[in-house]
């Protein structure tokens, strides 16, 4: 029965999917306001190079690995809607594999239904893969690590993990929790690691955090527990995916590839205006170069934070990943809408952990959230549509936009059930039961 439920989920959510295409093609055609997105015509005009035997950084502003044209190819001589109907699938793929974490974890088929269709039905990521953005096929790749993880198998994770840190660098700030979950009390050789099951009645996590921090500051216990097999597998596995095929597009493409599709995000200062609270900043300096004090500034807030939320929430994989990102967009140098999805496909992921009411508490979140977004969006409307100086209260707008982030995140934190998605193979008997 609940087979057929998620199916007939699936079904409508592709149904949805394909009319919101075909009513794309039709808005592109007779409206002034284009349906798709500004970034899936480059990725098209990339992959027509790539077809033609070219550098698919020819096409400027194609910022991305030459696997994304590579998929895109079929653009030029099937339909070029074909990516957008890729991105979707890519998009149900999410869905799918949102409601295999959550079985894994023992969540309640009523709950697991309602995280799938947080994910399925919510229109910002419906939207993304329809208008023909690349985000879908990252979020599943991701998502598609932790399932590997969560059944034992760390040569495959490493494998997709490297490959999705190529194809798209931000994941790279999962690489410590991942490492911090690969613990020797919980990955053995020969062994399937144990999985904590969903439990409605789990503490809070402060006291553990507590524990763990000072473990970790220890410097006997670093060096007797870092440099563990799968640590170590893990790290050369998924290192090795990413400098293979890193290495094999500088060998095609050389150094246009290197800067535009990896150094070009390291380095990355957009005078546009976007989200985030450093633009206008940027915008007012972008003419001389940035000092090593000013760029520390805009580094130093997203690192501590980084730091301190993988120490306290490690243990709580797609937790402690969901924070992180949420953190990471928004104390980002550049934040644009599209990265919203980053953290989209993670929270379905935690919500059955949540203490949070819809009543009064997420609604105030979301409420917050939205209301900053528009807020945001009205002034930058007034600038890019109808040329007025509004500089400094679109500024202002992103303050209030990180602030409304930063709520969000403090409220998630506080009313989330600190659960570790494994237990350690010591608390378990040699017929395999779980000891009380």
């Amino acid at each position: 029965m609940a087979s057929v439920r998620f199916r007939t989920l699936l079904l409508v959510s592709s149904v949805l999917r394909v009319i919101l295409i075909l009513y794309g093609e039709w808005q592109d055609t007779h409206m002034e306001v284009r349906y798709t997105d500004i970034d899936y015509m480059v990725f098209s005009d990339a992959a027509s190079l790539m077809a033609a035997g070219k550098s698919p950084f020819e096409r400027s502003t194609y910022r991305y690995s030459p696997l994304l044209a590579f998929l895109l190819i079929p653009n030029s001589f099937l339909h070029r809607s074909w990516g957008k109907f890729l991105f979707s699938a890519a998009d149900l793929l999410v869905g799918l594999f949102i409601r295999t974490i959550l079985k894994l974890r023992g969540v309640p088929e009523n709950l697991s239904m309602l995280s799938v269709i947080v994910w399925l039905f919510n229109p910002f990521t419906f939207t993304i893969g329809t208008r023909g953005n690349c985000e879908p096929i990252v979020c599943a790749l991701v998502l598609w690590v932790f399932i590997c993880l969560m059944n034992g198998r760390v040569l495959q994770a490493a494998f997709w993990y490297g490959l999705v840190v190529h194809f798209r660098i931000y994941p790279i700030i999962y690489a410590l929790p991942i490492l911090v979950i690969l613990d020797p009390h919980v990955f053995r050789s020969g062994q399937k690691p144990s999985l904590q099951f969903w439990d409605p009645r789990q503490e809070s996590p402060q006291n553990r955090s507590v524990t763990r921090l000072a473990q970790l500051l220890c410097p006997w216990f670093l060096l007797k527990s870092a440099l563990t097999r799968e640590r170590i597998v893990f790290s050369f596995i998924s290192a090795a995916v990413f400098f293979l095929f890193t290495g094999l597009f500088y060998h095609l493409y050389g150094w246009e590839f290197l800067y535009e599709a990896l150094l070009y995000h390291l380095t990355r200062t957009d005078p546009r205006h976007n989200f985030s609270i450093y633009f206008y900043h940027i915008y007012l300096q972008y003419n001389r170069k940035l000092s090593i004090l000013e760029k520390l500034v805009s580094f130093l807030p997203q690192l501590m934070v980084q730091v301190v939320l993988v120490l306290s929430f490690a243990q709580d994989l797609p937790f402690c990943c969901l924070v992180q990102t949420i953190a990471f967009v928004a104390f980002n140098k550049v934040m644009t809408a599209q990265y919203f999805v980053w953290f989209f496909c993670l929270l379905p992921l935690v919500l059955a952990w949540s203490k949070m009411k819809l009543k009064w508490k997420g609604l105030s979140c979301m409420t917050l959230w939205v209301a900053g977004q528009l807020h945001w969006l009205m002034w930058g409307y007034l600038l890019e549509f109808k040329g007025r100086n509004v500089f400094l209260q679109l500024w202002m707008a992103s303050i209030l936009f990180l602030a409304a982030n930063t709520y969000v995140l403090v409220s998630l934190i506080r009313d989330h059930r600190f659960s570790p998605v494994f237990t350690c193979l010591e608390k378990t008997s040699k017929g395999g039961k779980k000891l009380q």
